[in-house]
Protein backbone atom coordinates (compact mmCIF):
# COMPACT_ATOMS: atom_id res chain seq x y z
CA UNK A 1 0.00 0.00 0.00
CA UNK A 2 1.25 3.14 -1.19
CA UNK A 3 1.45 5.92 1.38
CA UNK A 4 0.51 9.82 0.18
CA UNK A 5 1.94 12.70 1.10
CA UNK A 6 -0.53 15.28 2.45
CA UNK A 7 0.07 17.32 -0.52
CA UNK A 8 -0.19 14.68 -3.15
CA UNK A 9 -4.13 14.22 -2.64
CA UNK A 10 -4.38 14.78 -6.29
CA UNK A 11 -1.96 12.02 -7.26
CA UNK A 12 -3.50 9.88 -4.62
CA UNK A 13 -7.33 10.66 -5.99
CA UNK A 14 -6.39 9.62 -9.33
CA UNK A 15 -4.35 6.60 -8.77
CA UNK A 16 -7.44 5.15 -6.91
CA UNK A 17 -9.33 5.62 -9.58
CA UNK A 18 -7.14 3.60 -11.51
CA UNK A 19 -6.87 0.80 -8.78
CA UNK A 20 -10.59 0.67 -8.82
CA UNK A 21 -10.69 0.25 -12.99
CA UNK A 22 -7.91 -2.42 -12.73
CA UNK A 23 -10.08 -4.52 -9.65
CA UNK A 24 -13.44 -3.71 -11.82
CA UNK A 25 -12.09 -5.59 -14.59
CA UNK A 26 -10.28 -8.66 -13.07
CA UNK A 27 -13.81 -9.36 -11.61
CA UNK A 28 -15.44 -9.30 -15.02
CA UNK A 29 -13.21 -10.24 -17.91
CA UNK A 30 -16.25 -8.45 -19.89
CA UNK A 31 -15.15 -4.94 -19.07
CA UNK A 32 -12.58 -3.25 -20.84
CA UNK A 33 -11.51 -0.23 -18.80
CA UNK A 34 -7.95 -0.13 -20.41
CA UNK A 35 -8.17 2.79 -22.36
CA UNK A 36 -9.21 4.74 -18.98
CA UNK A 37 -6.73 3.72 -17.22
CA UNK A 38 -4.32 4.60 -19.60
CA UNK A 39 -5.94 8.06 -19.69
CA UNK A 40 -5.93 8.43 -16.21
CA UNK A 41 -2.27 7.19 -15.81
CA UNK A 42 -1.37 9.97 -18.27
CA UNK A 43 -3.26 12.42 -16.01
CA UNK A 44 -1.43 11.18 -12.94
CA UNK A 45 2.46 11.86 -14.84
CA UNK A 46 0.71 15.06 -15.49
CA UNK A 47 -0.01 15.73 -12.22
CA UNK A 48 3.50 14.61 -10.45
CA UNK A 49 5.43 16.48 -13.27
CA UNK A 50 3.22 19.69 -11.81
CA UNK A 51 3.52 19.08 -8.24
CA UNK A 52 7.24 17.96 -8.13
CA UNK A 53 8.79 20.54 -10.27
CA UNK A 54 7.36 23.21 -7.62
CA UNK A 55 8.37 21.45 -4.27
CA UNK A 56 9.00 24.07 -1.11
CA UNK A 57 11.46 23.33 1.33
CA UNK A 58 8.88 21.62 3.65
CA UNK A 59 7.26 19.42 1.37
CA UNK A 60 11.00 18.08 0.36
CA UNK A 61 11.45 17.59 4.22
CA UNK A 62 8.18 15.63 3.76
CA UNK A 63 9.66 13.22 1.10
CA UNK A 64 13.03 12.89 2.28
CA UNK A 65 11.27 11.89 5.76
CA UNK A 66 9.24 8.97 3.63
CA UNK A 67 8.42 5.62 5.25
CA UNK A 68 8.89 3.94 1.89
CA UNK A 69 11.92 5.80 1.01
CA UNK A 70 15.17 3.25 0.29
CA UNK A 71 17.18 3.15 3.58
CA UNK A 72 20.65 2.08 4.07
CA UNK A 73 19.79 -1.80 4.24
CA UNK A 74 17.99 -0.98 0.71
CA UNK A 75 21.60 0.52 -0.59
CA UNK A 76 24.06 -1.67 1.08
CA UNK A 77 22.07 -4.86 -0.39
CA UNK A 78 22.62 -3.70 -4.12
CA UNK A 79 25.29 -1.17 -4.00
CA UNK A 80 27.97 -3.85 -2.19
CA UNK A 81 28.88 -7.02 -2.02
CA UNK A 82 30.85 -8.86 0.48
CA UNK A 83 29.43 -6.35 3.08
CA UNK A 84 30.81 -7.63 6.49
CA UNK A 85 28.84 -5.74 9.61
CA UNK A 86 31.13 -4.87 12.47
CA UNK A 87 29.41 -4.63 15.47
CA UNK A 88 30.38 -2.76 19.09
CA UNK A 89 32.72 0.30 19.65
CA UNK A 90 34.97 -1.79 22.19
CA UNK A 91 34.02 0.48 24.91
CA UNK A 92 30.15 0.35 26.04
CA UNK A 93 28.27 -1.75 23.39
CA UNK A 94 26.31 -2.33 19.90
CA UNK A 95 24.10 0.41 18.76
CA UNK A 96 22.42 -0.75 15.17
CA UNK A 97 21.48 3.15 14.24
CA UNK A 98 24.92 3.18 12.77
CA UNK A 99 26.10 0.01 10.36
CA UNK A 100 29.47 -0.44 9.80
CA UNK A 101 31.75 -2.82 7.73
CA UNK A 102 33.89 -3.82 5.21
CA UNK A 103 32.56 -4.64 1.29
CA UNK A 104 33.10 -4.49 -1.90
CA UNK A 105 31.87 -1.54 -4.36
CA UNK A 106 32.36 -2.71 -8.18
CA UNK A 107 34.72 -4.93 -7.07
CA UNK A 108 37.09 -2.45 -5.06
CA UNK A 109 37.64 -3.20 -1.67
CA UNK A 110 35.79 -0.49 0.90
CA UNK A 111 34.82 0.89 4.17
CA UNK A 112 30.97 1.32 4.51
CA UNK A 113 29.37 3.06 7.35
CA UNK A 114 25.82 4.39 7.56
CA UNK A 115 22.56 5.12 9.08
CA UNK A 116 19.47 2.82 9.29
CA UNK A 117 16.25 3.93 10.48
CA UNK A 118 14.39 0.80 10.01
CA UNK A 119 11.15 0.33 7.69
CA UNK A 120 8.39 -0.79 10.27
CA UNK A 121 7.98 -0.83 13.93
CA UNK A 122 10.37 -3.89 14.84
CA UNK A 123 13.02 -2.64 12.63
CA UNK A 124 12.28 1.00 13.85
CA UNK A 125 12.93 0.34 17.05
CA UNK A 126 16.12 -1.65 16.94
CA UNK A 127 17.82 0.87 15.01
CA UNK A 128 16.32 3.63 17.15
CA UNK A 129 14.62 5.35 14.16
CA UNK A 130 18.44 6.42 13.12
CA UNK A 131 19.65 8.13 15.79
CA UNK A 132 22.79 6.65 17.10
CA UNK A 133 24.34 6.80 20.73
CA UNK A 134 27.41 7.83 21.49
CA UNK A 135 28.71 3.82 20.71
CA UNK A 136 27.40 4.47 17.25
CA UNK A 137 29.69 7.41 16.23
CA UNK A 138 32.68 5.58 18.07
CA UNK A 139 32.11 2.34 15.96
CA UNK A 140 32.33 4.32 13.30
CA UNK A 141 35.69 6.00 14.30
CA UNK A 142 36.39 2.56 14.49
CA UNK A 143 36.20 1.61 11.45
CA UNK A 144 37.31 5.04 10.13
CA UNK A 145 40.67 4.35 11.46
CA UNK A 146 40.52 0.50 9.92
CA UNK A 147 40.08 1.87 6.48
CA UNK A 148 42.94 3.91 6.93
CA UNK A 149 45.77 1.50 8.70
CA UNK A 150 44.42 -0.55 5.18
CA UNK A 151 44.09 1.94 2.56
CA UNK A 152 40.74 1.62 2.21
CA UNK A 153 38.19 4.36 0.90
CA UNK A 154 34.99 4.98 2.73
CA UNK A 155 31.95 5.17 1.54
CA UNK A 156 29.17 6.87 3.84
CA UNK A 157 25.36 6.93 3.54
CA UNK A 158 23.38 9.61 5.85
CA UNK A 159 20.02 8.92 6.77
CA UNK A 160 19.13 10.75 10.42
CA UNK A 161 16.92 13.29 12.02
CA UNK A 162 20.07 13.61 14.43
CA UNK A 163 22.05 12.01 17.12
CA UNK A 164 19.77 10.68 20.11
CA UNK A 165 19.24 13.43 22.45
CA UNK A 166 18.64 11.25 25.64
CA UNK A 167 19.93 11.45 29.16
CA UNK A 168 22.03 8.14 29.01
CA UNK A 169 23.61 9.37 25.58
CA UNK A 170 24.53 12.72 27.00
CA UNK A 171 25.93 10.85 30.39
CA UNK A 172 28.40 8.74 27.83
CA UNK A 173 29.76 11.54 25.95
CA UNK A 174 27.24 12.31 22.81
CA UNK A 175 28.92 15.57 22.24
CA UNK A 176 32.28 14.14 22.57
CA UNK A 177 31.64 11.16 20.10
CA UNK A 178 30.22 13.15 17.46
CA UNK A 179 33.32 15.58 17.80
CA UNK A 180 35.68 12.75 17.78
CA UNK A 181 34.13 11.14 14.79
CA UNK A 182 33.89 14.70 12.66
CA UNK A 183 37.69 14.98 13.60
CA UNK A 184 38.49 11.47 12.59
CA UNK A 185 36.64 12.09 9.00
CA UNK A 186 39.07 15.45 8.51
CA UNK A 187 42.21 13.52 9.33
CA UNK A 188 41.95 10.25 6.74
CA UNK A 189 43.90 9.89 4.12
CA UNK A 190 41.65 8.10 2.23
CA UNK A 191 38.92 9.34 0.22
CA UNK A 192 35.51 9.40 2.01
CA UNK A 193 32.33 9.98 -0.31
CA UNK A 194 29.04 10.83 1.65
CA UNK A 195 25.87 10.84 0.30
CA UNK A 196 22.40 12.48 2.26
CA UNK A 197 20.02 10.11 0.92
CA UNK A 198 17.13 10.88 3.59
CA UNK A 199 17.45 13.75 6.48
CA UNK A 200 21.01 14.50 7.30
CA UNK A 201 20.68 16.10 10.74
CA UNK A 202 22.92 18.10 12.60
CA UNK A 203 25.83 16.79 14.02
CA UNK A 204 24.78 12.95 13.68
CA UNK A 205 25.27 13.21 10.05
CA UNK A 206 28.14 15.92 10.04
CA UNK A 207 29.72 12.92 12.14
CA UNK A 208 30.19 10.68 9.17
CA UNK A 209 29.62 13.22 6.22
CA UNK A 210 32.75 15.10 6.67
CA UNK A 211 33.51 13.75 3.04
CA UNK A 212 35.78 14.66 0.14
CA UNK A 213 32.78 14.89 -1.96
CA UNK A 214 29.46 14.95 -0.29
CA UNK A 215 26.13 14.62 -2.31
CA UNK A 216 22.46 14.80 -1.97
CA UNK A 217 19.55 13.22 -3.37
CA UNK A 218 17.52 15.90 -4.72
CA UNK A 219 14.71 15.80 -2.53
CA UNK A 220 16.41 14.67 0.37
CA UNK A 221 17.11 17.54 3.24
CA UNK A 222 20.70 18.98 5.40
CA UNK A 223 20.22 21.01 8.25
CA UNK A 224 21.89 22.44 11.37
CA UNK A 225 18.63 21.20 13.11
CA UNK A 226 15.63 19.80 12.51
CA UNK A 227 12.45 22.49 11.10
CA UNK A 228 10.87 21.76 13.97
CA UNK A 229 13.37 22.24 16.64
CA UNK A 230 14.41 25.27 14.90
CA UNK A 231 10.43 26.95 14.80
CA UNK A 232 10.59 25.86 18.76
CA UNK A 233 13.85 27.65 19.66
CA UNK A 234 12.81 30.89 17.14
CA UNK A 235 9.11 31.47 17.82
CA UNK A 236 8.57 28.74 20.42
CA UNK A 237 6.09 27.85 18.20
CA UNK A 238 6.81 24.12 16.83
CA UNK A 239 3.85 24.69 14.30
CA UNK A 240 5.55 27.07 12.22
CA UNK A 241 8.46 24.32 11.01
CA UNK A 242 7.36 24.66 7.53
CA UNK A 243 8.81 28.31 7.92
CA UNK A 244 11.77 27.32 9.41
CA UNK A 245 12.26 25.08 6.79
CA UNK A 246 12.06 27.31 4.11
CA UNK A 247 14.51 30.01 5.33
CA UNK A 248 16.78 27.54 6.73
CA UNK A 249 17.96 26.89 3.28
CA UNK A 250 17.92 22.96 3.89
CA UNK A 251 17.36 21.54 0.07
CA UNK A 252 19.84 20.46 -2.29
CA UNK A 253 19.54 23.07 -4.53
CA UNK A 254 20.12 25.49 -1.97
CA UNK A 255 23.14 23.82 -0.59
CA UNK A 256 24.51 23.59 -3.83
CA UNK A 257 24.34 26.93 -4.14
CA UNK A 258 26.18 27.50 -1.13
CA UNK A 259 29.04 25.12 -1.56
CA UNK A 260 28.38 22.79 1.24
CA UNK A 261 27.70 20.08 -1.22
CA UNK A 262 29.17 19.14 -4.42
CA UNK A 263 26.51 17.62 -6.71
CA UNK A 264 22.82 16.24 -6.74
CA UNK A 265 21.65 13.06 -7.90
CA UNK A 266 18.28 13.11 -9.36
CA UNK A 267 15.68 11.11 -7.91
CA UNK A 268 12.49 9.01 -10.39
CA UNK A 269 9.69 11.54 -10.63
CA UNK A 270 7.41 11.24 -7.23
CA UNK A 271 10.85 10.33 -5.28
CA UNK A 272 13.29 7.73 -4.69
CA UNK A 273 10.15 5.83 -3.28
CA UNK A 274 8.29 5.32 -6.26
CA UNK A 275 11.62 3.60 -7.90
CA UNK A 276 14.17 2.53 -5.09
CA UNK A 277 16.24 0.60 -7.77
CA UNK A 278 16.70 2.97 -10.24
CA UNK A 279 18.05 5.89 -7.72
CA UNK A 280 20.16 3.57 -6.20
CA UNK A 281 21.83 2.70 -8.79
CA UNK A 282 22.17 5.96 -9.77
CA UNK A 283 23.85 6.84 -7.06
CA UNK A 284 26.41 3.88 -7.02
CA UNK A 285 27.65 5.75 -10.24
CA UNK A 286 27.44 9.15 -8.56
CA UNK A 287 29.83 7.12 -5.72
CA UNK A 288 32.30 5.80 -8.53
CA UNK A 289 33.15 8.48 -10.45
CA UNK A 290 33.88 10.39 -7.01
CA UNK A 291 36.26 7.63 -6.61
CA UNK A 292 37.93 7.93 -9.83
CA UNK A 293 38.75 11.25 -9.13
CA UNK A 294 41.19 10.37 -6.32
CA UNK A 295 42.80 7.84 -8.36
CA UNK A 296 46.93 8.09 -8.16
CA UNK A 297 46.96 10.84 -5.67
CA UNK A 298 48.93 10.34 -2.56
CA UNK A 299 47.02 10.06 0.84
CA UNK A 300 48.22 13.41 2.05
CA UNK A 301 46.82 14.98 -1.12
CA UNK A 302 43.53 13.50 -0.32
CA UNK A 303 43.71 14.39 3.47
CA UNK A 304 44.89 18.04 2.20
CA UNK A 305 41.64 18.24 -0.33
CA UNK A 306 38.94 17.13 2.53
CA UNK A 307 40.59 19.82 4.38
CA UNK A 308 40.58 22.93 1.87
CA UNK A 309 36.80 21.81 0.94
CA UNK A 310 35.71 22.89 4.40
CA UNK A 311 37.99 25.64 5.29
CA UNK A 312 36.26 26.84 0.96
CA UNK A 313 32.59 26.48 2.41
CA UNK A 314 31.24 30.77 2.43
CA UNK A 315 33.90 31.94 1.52
CA UNK A 316 32.83 32.98 -2.12
CA UNK A 317 29.76 34.41 -1.29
Amino acid sequence: MHNYLDFEKPISDLEGKIHELKKLALEDESIDTSDEVGRLEVRVREAMLDIYSKLNAWQKTQVARHPQRPHFVDYSAALFEEFTPLAGDRKFSEDAAIQAGLARFRGQPVAVIGQEKGSDTKTRLKHNFGSARPEGYRKAIRVLEMADRFDLPVITLIDTAGAYPGVGAEERGQAEAIARSTEMCLNLRVPIISVVVGEGGSGGAIAIATGNRVYMLEHSIYSVISPEGAASILWRDPTRAKEAATNMKITAEDLKSLGVIDGIIPEPLGGAHRDPSSVIAATGDVIANALGEFSGRSRDQIRSDRRQKYLAIGRNL
